[in-house]
């Protein structure tokens, strides 16, 4: 929903839907025509984002939603990367990343095939609940006495990313342009929380529950149901505050323009992919250091024999599940304390190099000293800011644009392009492999990538500047 000049009417207007004078700048910062009086709740929340009156209760539903599911995924990164450690090796592991790209092709317009033959909510419903049916399903294989390993990698890797896509996208046609970028911060506290949350969970279940690596994904399960009930209880607090244009849009199908046509034609959009596609590339040859490293490490401490496999499956679940709540943590201070004053000061455009800038120093460093102390700090900072600042920047660059690019566009970007990074990663890793290159070559690549990163990002920025001005 565009922002715009206020309309001429004398008719009275719900809160939420206040229109927010247009900003000549990225820096967020709006102001409200005839802005009600905040309550308690809006005063509270206002410490850390600018909330106005009427939008507390939304935003905490919200924030509650994107928790749980960040809860329930760091839940099940951990079994995931437990599992194909022990069951594949960092090699495999690697390797997988390239068929996530390619069912990705026939899975994002199968997508935006069903987005265009039903309403957003009934679209949540169907595909959280086909989420929900196949975890069940992995538990009782993988109960049974099967190896899923590589499956189940292959399968969470497409899952996630169109979950967590999926909400955003969720957010983004509930919101104005100028409410997303005020309170999409608030709301990714959320988001650093659940992660946070979940994955410090994972050591204590297994160690003092009893959990095994399988009764997690019931567990992630479950988390997803209540997520899903959140979903809809902050659709229908939102819509009902919302204009009559908004809550028409509730129930209408979109488009028929595909996901990959959208993001082809539209300039703007097709640099937020190429974007992701680097991001995805650095992040995960980073992630390929660990791996080695964590690898290396577990055989040195247990050895190859069979016997020691489901040891070493659980102290790598166990290790991911630490380093994952460290990283956790701190991005959840981050984005607590600080993403949304770099969104009010920085801007949408400036906070696009912070992530680069830190991935610059953090790989010149690890090409030198390619250690797995060393390597795990790195990532750790790394990682928290990719899901903190980094993380509510991804959505806010969508604000400005149709519906059609909010959802199809988005999810083409947040899955397909996201595999495509691993696509070129998985090349990379192979041809290393060939070569015999020492891990400090990758973290050199790596350095190569983000001065890429950097120019990309200003082409956005640019773009940026030309819709929102």
């Amino acid at each position: 929903m565009p922002t715009g000049s206020a309309p001429q009417s004398s008719e009275p207007r719900t809160l939420v839907s206040h229109p927010e004078l247009k900003s000549q700048q990225s820096v967020p910062i709006f102001k409200s025509l005839g802005e009600a009086k905040k309550g308690p709740l809006e005063t509270l929340l206002s410490i850390f984002a600018d909330v106005r009156a009427g939008e507390g209760l939304g935003v905490i539903l919200l924030s509650v939603n994107i928790f749980l599911l960040l809860a329930g995924y760091s839940l099940l990164k951990p079994a995931r990367d437990g599992l194909i450690i022990t069951e594949g090796g960092a090699n495999v592991k690697a390797y997988s990343s390239v068929a996530q790209a390619m069912l990705l092709l026939f899975v994002v317009p199968a997508y935006g095939w069903l987005a265009t033959k039903m309403p957003r909510i009934r679209l949540i419903l169907t595909t959280t609940g086909f989420v929900v049916i196949n975890l069940v399903l992995f538990n009782l294989a993988g109960v049974s006495g099967m190896r899923i390993g590589i499956v189940f990698y292959i399968w969470i890797g497409l899952v996630n990313v169109f979950l967590i896509s999926q909400f955003w996208q969720f957010a983004n046609d509930l919101y104005t342009e100028g409410q997303g970028r005020r309170l999409f911060p608030l709301i990714g506290v959320g988001a650093s929380l659940g992660a946070w949350m979940g994955a410090a969970a994972v050591p204590e279940l297994i160690r003092r529950a009893g959990f095994s690596t399988y009764t997690l994904l019931i567990v992630g399960a479950v988390v997803f149901v209540l997520a899903v009930l959140l979903t809809v209880g902050a659709n229908h607090l939102v819509t009902r505050e919302s204009d009559p244009q908004a809550k028409k849009a509730e129930t209408e199908p979109l488009g028929k323009q595909g996901g990959f046509q959208l993001v082809l034609q539209d300039r703007y959009l097709l640099w937020i992919a190429v974007l992701t596609v680097l991001l995805n590339v650095v992040n995960s040859t980073g992630g390929f250091l660990l791996d080695k490293l964590v690898e290396i490490d577990s055989i040195t401490r247990f050895g190859t024999d069979p016997a020691t496999e489901a040891i070493r499956k659980s102290a790598n679940t166990v290790f991911y599940g630490s380093f994952n709540a460290t990283v956790n943590l701190v991005g959840f201070l981050v984005q607590l304390f600080l993403t949304s004053r770099v969104m009010r000061y920085m801007g949408v455009r400036g906070a696009l190099f912070i992530l680069p800038v830190l991935a610059l120093v953090n790989y010149s460093i690890i090409a030198v000293a390619p250690v797995l102390a060393l390597v795990r700090i790195g990532k750790i900072l790394e990682n928290s800011t990719d899901y903190s600042i980094q993380n509510t920047i991804r959505p806010t660059l969508f604000l400005p644009t149709s519906r059609e690019a909010k959802y199809k566009a988005k999810a083409a970007i947040d899955t397909f392009f996201t595999r495509l990074g691993d696509l070129f990663f998985g090349g990379l890793v192979y041809l290393g492999n060939a070569v015999g290159a020492a891990l400090s070559a990758f973290a050199w690549l790596n350095v190569g990538f983000t001065v890429l990163w950097l120019f990309v990002a200003g082409q956005i920025a640019r773009e940026h500047r030309k819709r929102t001005v």
